[in-house]
């Protein structure tokens, strides 16, 4: 049956995918409270419904860093998409496009920027910091190269989170009993084998050719983290990056006013108010609460995105009422490429666009980029 909302996404990639794989994109760090708070304060935050209004013309767009989305959405970087569909980042990179929407390539992903780029579009780039200077130097130039516009500088993974479900399955064990369990839940999910690791190409990923040795086994992907990212990264490294990079860089991991306005004091063009999906510290602000606090100490200076529990249209627009410019999703189009691939993508962000769109019209707002708190109710 074809999935009608994300629930169904979701439930579809849970069928199709290995337990390792889909617990990869479904869990988060420790209990998961803070995943679990960034789903459930979206739903606490109530829209006021308004009736007799003239909303027969609805406007949708807005412009982010000097590019028009069909809607205030982007696809946010996920980690390791190719191992959910085939090339899975090129799948979802171009149902985006035909969608009028950004997509974001994380560095963690299994297709390169350049092979984005020639098959679709050029994404914005996601960017860890990296203790060799002279390759993340090397790969800040083959992004530029590839002409991606934004580039998302993830502040929040100085270490990898402890990510329980991660653990039981092995994803972090390199045993062989682990492996061998590994490959009978591969097995066990005969569609996905032969679309991905039969037909799939190379695990590598291909944004660290050169960096990583190979990296085609999952446990290698969590040594390379453990060994390679930045722990002793602080404000004073954004110059470093800045002098690189000259077109928008924006700030991912964000939660605190503080650190906001330590991100506009740095000369960045936006945050992400952000906590990883809760992925990593666990008893954190949920996202969306964390969003009001950050807009107010950075007012209109910078470009204020978030994401983290976006799961409808009605968050969206909910996002925006408090301050956002534009949303991003990652489990959302994570779990509609694993259930469905491209298509599944395209299914899950035309639900979005009309979620959104009704949202609009119930609330009497006629445009999104006048959205604002008048939206909420106060009851």
């Amino acid at each position: 049956m074809k999935p009608v909302c994300l629930a169904d996404h979701r439930q579809a990639a849970r069928r199709r995918l290995p337990r390792v794989l889909f617990d990869y994109i479904d869990g988060g760090a420790y209990a998961e409270q803070t995943l679990e708070a960034n789903v459930a304060d979206f739903g606490a935050v109530r829209l006021r419904q308004r009736v007799l209004k003239d909303v027969s013309a609805l406007s949708l767009s807005t412009t982010i860093f000097g590019q028009t989305l069909s809607m205030p959405v982007a696809l946010a970087p996920v980690g390791l998409a190719g191992l959910y569909a085939r090339r899975g980042e090129l799948q979802a990179a171009k149902a985006a496009r035909a969608a009028g929407l950004p997509f974001s390539l994380s560095t963690m992903g299994v297709a390169s920027a350049a092979e984005v780029a020639r098959t679709t579009m050029p994404p914005w780039y996601q960017l860890y910091m990296i203790r060799d200077r002279g390759f993340m130097s090397e790969l800040l130039a083959r992004v530029r190269d590839a002409g991606c516009p934004v580039l998302l500088l993830t502040v929040d993974l100085p270490v990898p989170g402890a990510r329980y479900r991660d653990m039981r399955n092995g994803m972090t064990d390199d045993s062989l009993g682990a492996r061998m369990v590994q490959v009978l839940d591969g097995l066990g999910h005969p569609a996905w084998l032969w679309d991905v690791r039969l037909r799939g190409g190379s695990w590598a990923l291909g944004n660290l050719a050169g960096a990583g040795g190979g990296l085609t086994r999952l446990t290698q992907f969590w040594g390379w983290i453990g060994s390679q990212f930045d722990p002793s990264m602080t404000w004073k490294d954004i110059e470093w990056v800045r002098e690189r990079w000259p077109g928008p860089l924006v700030v991912k991991g964000v939660l605190d006013a503080e650190d906001a306005r330590a991100a506009r004091g740095a000369g960045v063009d936006g945050v992400i108010v952000s906590n990883h999906g809760g992925r990593q510290l666990d008893s954190t602000p949920s996202a969306i609460s964390a969003l009001p606090a950050v807009v107010d100490a950075v007012g209109a200076d910078l470009t204020v995105l978030m994401d983290g529990g976006v799961r409808s249209g009605l968050d969206v627009l909910k996002a925006l009422s408090l301050g956002a410019k534009a949303c991003l999703i990652g489990r959302a189009w994570a779990w509609a490429l694993g259930g469905g691939g491209e298509a599944g993508v395209a299914q899950m962000l035309e639900q979005m666009l009309q979620e959104l769109r009704m949202a609009m019209s119930l609330t009497g707002c006629v445009d999104v980029r006048d959205a604002g708190p008048h939206l909420l109710s106060k009851i």
